[in-house]
């Protein structure tokens, strides 16, 4: 190949050349490659992309060094029912996760993994999620047959040389294995975007802390740094190491008029605003937004007994449809640039397009995601353009309001942990848990109302506990117990506080009661000054609630009848939320820790006192 790469000779770390020789004689590529993470390497990639159909460069004019990709239509998104947690006991895995023996999974991946990389070469990918250095980051070295995954690796990953020194030191690492599992014959062409949708499986061996992916060349299947190392493996590796966790979680910072900083981390359902919280816009005079990451938050209990935080991606990889100037000014910003776009439209003029970036589609012909051209003046009824799950990935570097404290290897400390859902009916816009405890049972019943009738019946809950449904890597049971004991291990004085915020509590015609979007600054604000022991609340059966006229709600045209209704809590409802609840715990049988047991209980007995019903 021109570009070289790093010879094996310099890899001195003889676990990091076990894996690699081990891996070889089961693949047979035909070559490996070392990535070293160079900027010549990362243009010499792209351009074997656009060579092979893959990547489109788009004008350089208007997105300087970027690319749009259409994969197979068969593989646009992350497949729960092949995703598999492989542990000896089915018990560590739980009721939440698909689950196979690391010996049976084993016979299944073996004769796909067997010469799946035959005309292909095997880049060997070294990263590090997190800060080099630090005591809260991880190690990881990916296999991988796609150039795709070596692109998208650069922007959300630290990799190349630097960290092939570092595990030159001799670090461990996580073992990640990805493979189109679509082998070349001598002399056969490949195709733009090999996969194998037969033989996909992503498969997570946290004993041994390995990933096997095959069959997918899909972001969230193919980047195993990303929710297969970052959740579901570093779930269970910070429950092992006992002072850590692993969240599916935002990590924002709050500054005050007055300069006060604050550290907020928040798991949110998707389709929920996490990302457009993350990167926030506040109407309030004075205060100020930064982001230190959208998705994923490693914890750790640092020197002083708070809790620190880092975001270990190094990137954005973004669900593009919806994503506009008016809901999410930074994010179009983080993307002006050096960024990948899958399956979004392409337009004549070298631009992409995708539903909710601007009210009507641009004018001239458009290539679809999957490859057909139209026109608003085609006649034909228009299709998706973008697939709804179409992505973007671009470097956090590029963020306009990206914090400074992102780069810190100590992590930030985190005051407040915020839980949300999107919940019509009920819940109010924002309360505060009674105490960790507390918090940590609201954490387990986290859950979004379906919303219309094509998805379901109105009103029904979909459960995902602390937003890790699908990404947590153990017992969801074990895995509360976990977050229980990290809050005897923090030191009282630094114990974030715990909050549940909704957005999304509509009137009698179902009307949004609460304007959202930079107005939830507000609600940021009543949080901090909870923080600070400064704002006043109402103590209600299920926590607190903001006092009357606690809320800042200065300048915002909204009736006190609508404030009433946003922060009231019919206790007579509410009781049914427990039943829902309750029934969802019981899947979980004797992994269900006594404690969250315990605080439901407690807050069926203070609702049915509110209700005047008797215990």
């Amino acid at each position: 190949m021109p570009h070289s790469g790093i010879p094996v000779s310099a890899v001195t770390n003889q676990k990091v050349l076990d894996f690699i020789h081990e891996y070889q004689k089961i693949l047979e590529p035909d070559n490996i490659y070392i990535v070293d993470g160079t900027e010549e390497e990362d243009l010499y990639m792209k351009d074997i992309l656009v060579k092979s159909g893959t990547f489109t460069k788009l004008n350089e004019a208007k997105r300087p060094n970027s690319y749009i990709a259409r994969s197979d239509p068969a593989d646009v998104a992350r497949s729960e029912a092949s995703t598999f947690i492989c542990t000896t006991n089915p018990e560590d895995a739980g009721p939440t996760n698909n689950w196979k023996s690391p010996a049976d999974m084993r016979k299944v991946l073996d004769p796909v993994l067997h010469g799946a990389m035959k005309g292909r070469t095997m880049f060997v990918i070294a990263f590090s999620m997190g800060p080099l250095g630090s005591p809260i980051g991880r190690l990881g070295v990916q296999l991988t047959d796609s150039a795709y995954v070596v692109v998208n690796s650069r922007i959300m990953t630290i990799m190349g040389k630097k960290v092939l020194d570092e595990l030159n030191h001799g670090k461990d690492f996580v073992r990640c294995i990805h493979t189109v599992a679509h082998p070349l014959k001598p002399g056969e062409k490949d195709i733009p975007w090999p996969c194998n949708i037969p033989n996909r499986f992503i498969t997570h061996f946290p004993e041994t802390k390995t990933i096997i992916s095959t069959g997918s060349g899909y972001g969230g299947n193919a980047l195993l740094g990303k929710k297969c190392m970052a959740l579901r493996i570093s779930s269970w590796l910070a429950r092992e190491e006992g002072d850590a966790m692993a969240e599916h979680m935002l990590i924002m910072k709050l500054t005050s008029p007055e300069g006060k900083s604050y550290y907020i981390a928040a798991a949110f359902p998707s389709a929920c605003g996490k990302t457009n919280l993350a990167m926030l816009r506040p109407t309030l005079p004075g205060w100020k937004v930064e982001c230190v990451g959208d998705d994923i938050a490693w914890l750790k209990i640092g020197p002083d007994g708070d809790l620190r935080a880092i975001n270990p991606e190094s990137g954005f990889f973004g669900v593009a449809p919806g994503t506009s100037d008016d809901t999410n000014y930074y994010a179009m910003r983080s993307m002006d640039k050096n960024s990948i776009y899958t399956n979004v439209a392409y337009t004549e003029d070298g631009d992409v397009w995708w539903e909710g970036l601007t009210k009507e589609p641009p004018a001239g012909k458009i290539t679809t995601w999957r490859g057909a051209t139209w026109s608003k003046d085609s006649g034909v009824p228009k299709p998706d353009l973008a697939h709804p799950n179409s992505r973007f990935t671009c470097p956090s570097s590029q963020c306009p309001i990206l914090d400074k404290a992102y780069y810190d290897p100590k992590g930030v400390p985190i005051s407040a942990i915020v839980f949300g859902g999107r919940r019509e009916t009920r819940t109010p816009l924002v309360f505060q848990a009674l105490s960790w405890e507390h918090g940590v049972m609201i954490g387990s019943g986290v859950a979004s109302e379906v919303t219309a009738a094509a998805e379901g019946v109105r009103g029904q809950l979909r459960f995902d506990p602390f937003a890790m449904l699908p990404f947590c890597g153990y017992n969801m049971g074990d895995y509360w117990q976990h977050w229980l004991d990290i809050g005897k291990k923090v030191n009282p004085a630094h114990l974030p506080k715990v909050f549940h915020v909704n957005w999304f509590r509509r009137g009698p015609q179902r009307e949004f009661l609460w304007p959202g979007f930079g107005e939830n600054s507000r609600v940021l604000k009543w949080i901090v000054e909870r923080v600070e022991g400064t704002a006043g609340a109402a103590e209600t059966p299920i926590g607190y609630v903001p006092a009357p006229g606690a809320l800042d709600v200065s300048g915002l045209t909204i009736s006190e009848s609508v404030l009433t209704d946003l922060t009231t809590v019919d206790a007579k409802s509410y009781l049914d939320e427990v039943a829902a609840v309750r029934e969802y715990h019981s899947k979980f049988g004797s992994h269900l820790p006594p404690v969250v047991k315990e605080q439901l209980d407690a807050l069926e007995s203070r609702l049915k006192v509110a209700a005047g019903l008797s215990l």
